[in-house]
């Protein structure tokens, strides 16, 4: 996996994430820190933002995952 791509409700989710999924946080594409947590907004407003910073790049393999409350979540892998 090249990149990860998370709901960006708060750092500690994405570092626990990235733990569980044996990623470094730097393969973590995150946006928290300037927009805060945008809802429903938060993977794809962060993957176009690694897009168009050169980031991502044609053929990399990413892993996209979003979670509201309660029981409300959604992953997938794309190239």
């Amino acid at each position: 996996m090249n990149w990860i791509i998370l709901h960006q409700a708060n750092i500690r989710i994405i570092q626990a994430a990235c733990e569980r999924f044996e990623m470094p946080l730097a393969k973590a594409v995150v946006n928290l820190d300037r927009y805060g947590n945008t809802s429903s907004a938060t993977v794809p407003l962060a993957l176009m933002e690694a897009v168009d910073d050169g980031r991502v790049e044609e053929g990399q393999q990413l892993l996209l995952v979003a979670f509201s409350r309660g029981l409300s979540w959604a992953a997938c892998t794309m190239k």
